[in-house]
């Protein structure tokens, strides 16, 4: 196990006899109480940023949030529980595997996740835009064409399943690290929040800086709401660019309200 110290093998050691040993109905507990703490993580931070940047906003005010939204954006992190779940039941079937490197390789995981992630997220986006399956999969997101931090949960279940089922595959195909996964799930939170700001933090410098400007932003996930037709990436801009769906209308509308 290449780890810095003699400590953090046993830490990380132990951490793996907890998942292999501690019943399922334990794990579960954590497990949701981690996607809890991500939800509240998440709404806390948006909301602050929405604040902050109120004055650069990239989406009309969404209406109030209602019961019905709050229960279905807790059934998504219920559901979301169910995947993690459902990944530590297929580690230890064996199905799963990952390293508990920590070098160069590990960080390098990351960059494959990421890479391989946005082309697949992008394909199944382009799919559930599908007309026969929109209606079934992922019209309920698009119910809430004005985002607010709220939206990233607000999922029809079959689609937030359907990621979910996909994660699972790649790490069933692809043995990343530990450190590759979490560093990787981490990122993908961090997008969907700012995705789903329905303001603009960034500078318009923004669209000018080399790489930095392949990189999805708020202005970019809001514009997909108002125009399904356009912006169907999740991390990068390269998808979009590369089969054509970028808005033709992406820099000149970042940081402003859809036109």
């Amino acid at each position: 196990m290449s780890v810095a110290g003699g400590d953090e093998v046993i830490d990380m050691e132990t951490l793996i006899d907890l998942l292999r040993e501690l019943p399922l109905w334990r794990l579960a507990v954590i497990f949701l109480a981690e996607n809890l703490l991500i939800f509240a993580l998440v709404l806390l931070a948006g909301r602050w940023i929405a604040r902050r940047f109120r004055h650069r906003p990239v989406s009309h005010l969404p209406p109030a949030v209602g019961g019905a939204d709050m229960r279905l954006a807790l059934l998504t992190v219920m559901l979301n529980t169910c995947v993690t779940l459902a990944g530590l039941m297929l580690w230890r079937a064996g199905y799963i595997h990952f390293r508990t490197d920590t070098g160069w390789r590990a960080w390098l995981d990351v960059v494959v996740l990421l890479v391989v992630m946005d082309l697949l997220m992008y394909l199944l986006h382009r799919v559930a835009h599908a007309r026969w399956l929109f209606p079934l999969m992922h019209r309920t997101h698009h119910n809430y064409e004005r985002v607010q931090p709220l939206a990233l949960f607000l999922l029809n279940p079959f689609e937030n399943l359907g990621f979910g089922v996909l994660w699972l595959v790649v790490i069933m195909l692809y043995d990343a690290s530990w450190l590759g996964m979490s560093t990787y799930l981490l990122i993908n939170v961090v997008f969907g929040a700012i995705g789903h700001l329905g303001v603009e933090p960034l500078p318009d410098s923004w669209r000018r800086v080399p790489l930095l400007n392949y990189l999805t932003t708020s202005s970019f996930h809001a514009q997909h709401h108002q125009h399904l037709a356009h912006n169907y990436g999740f991390y990068t801009l390269i998808w979009d660019r590369l089969f054509g769906t970028l808005s033709p209308r992406y820099e000149a509308d970042f940081g402003r309200l859809p036109w």
